[in-house]
């Protein structure tokens, strides 16, 4: 029995190596993809190619705890017209990671909600909401004005019944300007080039969503 349960161990394990290997280069072309098509909408137009001239930034906020950024140049020519940047904050549900566009002013192009953990209906829906209305982002310069929810004194609407996932996204947008325009922004320092990582696309751009038990409310 020992050496039946050995040999199905070990056929066991060389399957999973074997798929393993199968699916990896897919799975990471499939974010590539993700990756590029997120980039083509958050930007400016360009000719070069953000992903494959990334830079990996730090910021050290007010409180030394130092926060990682992506940060994707967006050229024609040789004349840079803006930038994507990918931001990680903490929501309601968990990590919320999104991708600011600004143009070479400083204006938000457009973003996207690259994973999240936030309560469907709710929180989830951080993916259009600050497109549209009231709660529209597009066009605003966070270095002008830092974004705040309305509830903040700020001019943004939150979310309905979602404020700590509106909070986070905007805390996460200014942080985002913060790195792309190396000024100090809420309460985030300018960043400092650690190195520069070519990216392979594995960056999670596919949208990761888990339930929540709660309603994300204040």
């Amino acid at each position: 029995m020992l050496l039946v349960l050995t040999g199905v161990t070990a056929v066991s394990v060389a399957l999973l190596a074997v798929v393993n290997e199968l699916t990896q280069a897919p799975i990471a072309e499939a974010n590539a993809r993700a990756l590029n098509e997120a980039l083509r909408v958050v930007l400016p137009e360009y000719d070069n190619t953000p992903a494959a001239e990334s830079d990996t930034l730090r910021t050290t906020d007010a409180q030394g705890k130092e926060h990682a950024f992506i940060v994707y140049p967006a050229k024609k020519g040789d004349i840079q017209v803006g930038a994507a940047v990918e931001a990680t904050t903490l929501g309601f549900g968990g990590d919320m990671k999104i991708l600011v566009g600004f143009d070479a002013e400083g204006n938000i192009v457009d973003y996207s909600l690259l994973s999240h953990a936030e309560t469907p209906g709710l929180g989830s829906k951080a993916a259009d909401w600050f497109k549209q209305g009231k709660g529209n982002i597009k066009g605003l310069n966070p270095g002008k004005e830092p974004l705040a929810v309305s509830k903040d004194g700020g001019q943004i609407d939150a979310i309905t019944a979602s404020t700590i996932t509106s909070r986070a996204f905007l805390k996460a947008v200014n942080e985002a300007y913060a790195t792309y325009s190396g000024q100090e922004v809420d309460g985030v320092s300018s960043a400092t080039q650690q190195a520069t990582t070519p990216t392979d696309g594995a960056s999670g751009a596919t949208q990761q969503v888990q339930s929540a038990d709660s309603t994300d409310v204040e």
